[in-house]
């Protein structure tokens, strides 16, 4: 069975989605039963733990941004909620793409 979302490093706050989840369902993460919040698309970030606004998202075993909200575990993490603080927002579009 292919895991439903895979962590890239132990110290991430953030999974990744190998297939697309829908709300409701419960997926395993290292052994820790994730509820899904909404809708997470193939390849997008979920929340392994809640994060508070301000929080450093750990991807790669690195931070790639900071969550500008709240988000529960389980929950989707993109543009509507983090922020990188390494591209300005302005240079991507609403698909998270580089201009």
């Amino acid at each position: 069975m292919t895991a439903a979302a895979i962590r890239l490093s132990p110290s991430d706050n953030v999974a990744v989605a190998c297939r697309n989840l829908t709300p409701g369902e419960t997926i395993d993460v290292e052994g820790v039963a994730l509820p899904i919040t909404e809708i997470v698309n193939l390849g997008h970030k979920i929340a392994v733990s809640s994060l508070k606004k301000a929080d450093k998202i750990v991807k790669y075993g690195m931070p790639i941004g900071s969550a500008t909200a709240d988000v529960p575990a389980g929950g989707w993490v993109h543009m509507h909620n983090m922020q990188s603080d390494y591209i300005p927002a302005h240079l991507r579009d609403a698909a998270g793409d580089h201009s």
